[in-house]
């Protein structure tokens, strides 16, 4: 590999680090649900409320942390009130989750328009930002500062949040009764865990994960909030669930390898090729690899 081959390298990795955290993070919140049996099926329209929410308050405030607050709690509430439909009016899951999906697009358009006069994006306020964080001594060696220093603070925390969520899921009494509920919610009972409980607490921790991803979108990966401007990304993260195979460390690979995909487009874009074909490639992406995936099962089930 050429110096200018290793160079051009170099400078693609922060690129995908950045548009694989949004994912990554949504895709944490899908697992920790998943695992207790409440699939986020909502999760998109968290990401796009809690990208309304950051710029809305860090505008109205004047502090970045206030507005990544607000976009917590906004995925959160979503999240207790994805679970109220499911748990207390006993309502099919997927089908509340798309429904939250759609009130979300129409909900941040509509506030959107009454706030600035624009249904288009968020132009009119103030919004802050959350900054980047810069890693002293490293930041000035070559290469390697490119590598690890200059990166967004939420993209820290989303790679942090790997482990952190692996040895939650697997070496935490909490954890062991989140699997335990999702794997058999019937055992689980009889056991004495509260499986309304778990699953309740699943659902909303997976909206505050999803909330922080829609604040990285409007607080972090630009500066601003548009209209329906998680395009797809939740539903890229729960690909990213399946993927993963039920662990955080398989869900991160897999959110690497979509992130990937979608700064491939971004850069193949600028270098002339169609705009219209590369926007495909991240949703192709994720389509193929869960066809993969399907099949593999299928061969599993076939030899057991």
């Amino acid at each position: 590999m050429t110096d200018f081959d290793l160079a051009s390298l170099i400078t693609f990795i922060p690129a995908i680090l950045r548009v694989t955290t949004p994912i990554l993070l949504a895709a944490l919140g899908v697992l920790i649900s998943e695992r207790a049996g409440v699939l986020n099926i909502g999760v998109e329209g968290m990401m796009l409320t809690g990208a309304f929410a950051g710029v809305v308050v860090s505008a109205a405030t004047g502090s970045a942390s206030l507005g990544f607050l607000a976009a917590l709690i906004a995925g959160g509430l979503l999240g207790a009130l994805l679970s109220f439909a499911v748990h207390v009016l006993k309502s099919d899951l997927i089908l509340s989750g798309i429904a939250l999906n759609m009130a979300a697009a129409a909900g941040t358009t509509l506030l959107l328009f009454m706030l600035t006069g624009d249904k288009g994006m968020s132009g009119s306020l103030s919004s802050k930002v959350l900054p980047h964080l810069t890693i002293p001594v490293i930041a000035g060696i070559p290469m390697l500062g490119t590598l690890l220093s200059g990166h967004h603070i939420l993209t820290y925390a989303a790679f942090l949040a790997v482990p952190g969520v692996g040895l939650f899921l697997m070496r935490t009494p909490m954890g062991l009764r989140l699997r335990a509920v999702g794997e058999n919610p019937e055992s689980a009972a009889i056991a004495g865990i509260n499986v309304r409980r778990v699953q309740i607490g699943a659902l909303v921790t997976s909206g505050v994960f999803a909330g922080a991803a829609g604040a990285f979108l409007s607080m972090g990966y630009v500066s601003w909030f548009s209209q329906n401007m998680s395009a797809g990304r939740g539903f890229i993260a729960l690909a990213a669930e399946v993927m993963g195979h039920g662990s955080a460390s398989g869900t991160m690979f897999a959110s690497l390898l979509l992130g990937l995909a979608e700064a491939a487009s971004i850069a193949l874009q600028g270098a002339g090729l169609p705009s219209e074909l590369m926007q495909t490639v991240p949703y192709l992406v994720p389509v193929i690899a869960l066809v993969v995936h399907a099949r593999r099962r299928q061969r599993q089930l076939a030899r057991a």
